[in-house]
């Protein structure tokens, strides 16, 4: 049989099934003919590969004996701020940055970008309700405003139509979210603030090794963020990156979170004059961290390499399923996976709830899950002026960022060769669709 004639087959037998749904067929807990009935209701479990494998396949982060040797020859030896310079240089090598800085974690690199831009207070800057609360939240302590922009329904990335739509003549930058190591689409991002002459910025704390027409995420504004906590796809436990275009930037950035900085700025830099001081924070990542995260680096491509060939392996046979696909990715795009594999779900054209298909996948023996991402503009700290120079303006609704939320689905990422669970897997959302009547 031909791949064409296969997918054709897959693809009438979910379609009948839909139609069966859409005529109003009597939904009962019973399988169809010659169909196996749902564990939900009693029938035989498909994922029977074993849980403690599959734990062991999902655990993350992962630590052995090269992060276990660097941290015990920093002690024995009393070595420790030697890995800071090396780890920058090494990051600097792998995303071919003008300058990097290493912070103690990402919402510290994010304070000291929004302090670098050095922008009159009130200035406004675009950024999404879907992200992290420090790419929102650090604005306050300059006197920005965030302007809260909704996400696009096909990526969960940075809506630039409605980036559009909220620009004024305070507008001064844009922050692009890159959601779950899915780059966003920077080309149409610079290219309309160019046009506009509004400053790029980039959160890249999802995105490590993602890229786009060959640069790496972090690189195409002239600043960025990295984190490497504990979750990243670059684990440090803690530890953040500063990305920087410009040495004015830089100087700046640095500066303000590294007292030890100044000192070492050419003879004509401005900041040089505050060595000794810095301009008062303390954001210096620990050198516990960066001996970590080193070795971490080494692996980082092959690591997500055999991620996405697993997804790969899952996704091109799911995508089959009516009303089931997965975030938009274009061909000059390289992503990687942050935390998990979302899935999206058409619940018309698929005939039925997520709780359901939830339901049902995780009797069937799917570790499959739901979390919807806290969206910024419905969050407390943003409702009282008493916090803000200038209170941000909130949104009636986020309609992409209220799709996302409440029709994804997460799988667990695999750090690991699993063809036979990837098998399971494929066959347990076969099966919840063959009997999709009873989820209706």
């Amino acid at each position: 049989m031909s791949d064409k004639t296969r997918f054709e087959t897959r693809r009438s037998f979910f379609e009948k099934g839909a139609a069966m749904v859409g005529l109003g067929a009597t939904v009962k807990a019973v399988a169809a003919p010659g169909r196996t009935p749902l564990a939900l209701f009693g029938g035989p479990k498909t994922v029977l590969f074993p849980a403690a494998q599959q734990t062991a396949l999902t655990r993350w982060p992962r630590y052995g004996a090269a992060e276990k040797k660097a941290l015990h020859d920093m002690i024995d030896t009393g070595k420790f701020y030697e890995e800071l310079p090396k780890f920058e240089k090494e990051w600097q090598d792998y995303t071919k940055a003008a300058f990097v800085k290493a912070h103690m974690n990402g919402t510290s690199a994010t304070t000291s970008m929004f302090f670098a831009l050095d922008l009159e207070p009130g200035s406004e800057i675009l950024v999404p309700s879907y992200t992290f609360f420090s790419t929102c939240l650090a604005m306050r302590f300059f006197g920005y405003e965030p302007i809260f922009v909704d996400i696009d329904p096909k990526t969960a990335c940075f809506d630039l139509d409605d980036a559009k739509r909220k620009l004024t003549k305070r507008t001064r930058a844009v922050v692009p979210m890159h959601s779950w190591g899915l780059p966003c689409e920077m080309d149409k991002i610079c290219g309309w603030a160019k046009e506009k002459g509004l400053i790029v910025l980039e959160d890249a704390a999802h995105a490590h090794g993602a890229e786009m027409q060959g640069k790496k995420m972090g690189t195409w504004g002239v600043m960025g963020i990295y984190s490497y906590q504990a979750s990243k796809v670059l684990p440090s436990v803690e530890g953040g990156m500063g990305m920087y275009q410009t040495r004015e930037y830089f100087e700046r950035a640095s500066a303000f979170g590294h007292y030890e900085d100044p000192v070492k700025f050419p003879k004509d830099s401005p900041v040089r004059a505050y060595e000794g001081t810095g301009f008062g924070q303390k954001f210096r990542m620990h050198p516990f961290a960066a001996a970590v995260v080193r070795q971490q680096l080494r692996g980082l491509d092959e690591r997500n390499a055999v991620i996405a060939a697993n997804i790969r392996r899952l996704n091109d046979r799911l995508k089959d399923l009516p009303g089931l696909s997965e975030p938009r990715c274009r061909p000059d795009q390289k992503r990687v996976y942050y935390n998990a594999s979302m899935l999206l779900l058409d619940e018309k054209k698929a005939g039925f709830k997520r709780d359901n298909l939830l339901k049902a996948l995780q009797a069937e023996g799917v570790r499959a899950s739901i979390w919807e991402y806290p969206e910024q503009h419905k969050l407390k700290i943003y409702t009282e002026a008493k916090w803000w120079h200038h209170a941000p303006t909130i949104p009636a609704s986020m309609p992409g960022s209220t799709q996302v939320n409440s029709t994804h689905i997460f799988m667990p990422l695999l750090h690991g060769e699993a063809p036979e669970l990837i098998d399971q897997w494929v066959k347990a959302f076969e099966k919840v669709w063959a009997n999709r009547a009873q989820l209706a």
